[in-house]
């Protein structure tokens, strides 16, 4: 096994933003869920973006771009993780909205999370930190 030694100067620094897919025509069942029931803020694509359809989130300093897979197949794995202020109002939202939750099936010390699929199956993990 070949081991890389470590930069001085790391060249990747940060994340800017990640990419969930979603099915064509999609965007207003994004809209209700990242937008209406997470709360995030809506972003203008830039026009020669937008035209391929999808959306673009904040999410605190990082975004969440939704984009248009023609072969869409849900992630059942791979997954953002979202941190919350209050995980038990987010899970009463979900639930109202009739999204399935599942609990932490192995807690992890210091967090609270539960696990529910946005409107295309994709998995979406929700933390909220315990407090010190």
């Amino acid at each position: 096994m070949t081991h890389i030694a470590q930069t001085v100067m790391p060249h990747v620094y940060a994340l800017d933003h990640v990419q969930i897919a979603m099915p064509t025509h999609g965007e207003p069942a994004a809209r209700r869920f990242y937008g209406d029931l997470l709360g995030l803020k809506e972003l203008s694509k830039p026009p020669n973006l937008a035209a391929r359809g999808g959306l673009w989130f904040q999410c605190g300093p990082l975004q969440v771009h939704l984009g248009v897979e023609a072969d869409f197949r849900p992630a059942g794995k791979a997954h953002p993780a979202f941190l919350v202020h209050d995980l038990a109002k987010v899970r009463e939202a979900l639930d109202t909205a009739g999204h399935t939750v599942t609990l932490d099936p192995e807690p992890s010390p210091g967090v609270e999370r539960i696990f529910t699929t946005d409107p295309f199956g994709n998995r979406i993990e929700l933390v909220q930190p315990h407090s010190s």
